[in-house]
């Protein structure tokens, strides 16, 4: 994880990674017509932006507010 990835923007809060995460799972909303997306699914397109662990991509999400 790059150094800049993890320092907030100061327009919204949001770090790069948690902007990368958000972009792909909105994309891949739309292509499921708004239905859930399977982490699984999220982890493995959000590969083909950044280099993240699984882990990782978890807590983001957590702190996001996914799952509540």
């Amino acid at each position: 994880m790059e150094p800049q990835e993890c320092i907030p923007d100061v327009r919204d809060g949001l770090n790069g990674i948690e902007r990368t995460v958000l972009y792909v799972l909105h994309k891949t909303q739309l292509e499921m017509a708004g239905r859930a997306v399977p982490t699984a699914m999220l982890y493995g397109r959000v590969l083909e932006y950044i280099n993240i662990s699984e882990t990782e991509l978890v807590t983001c999400l957590q702190r996001l507010g996914a799952g509540r």
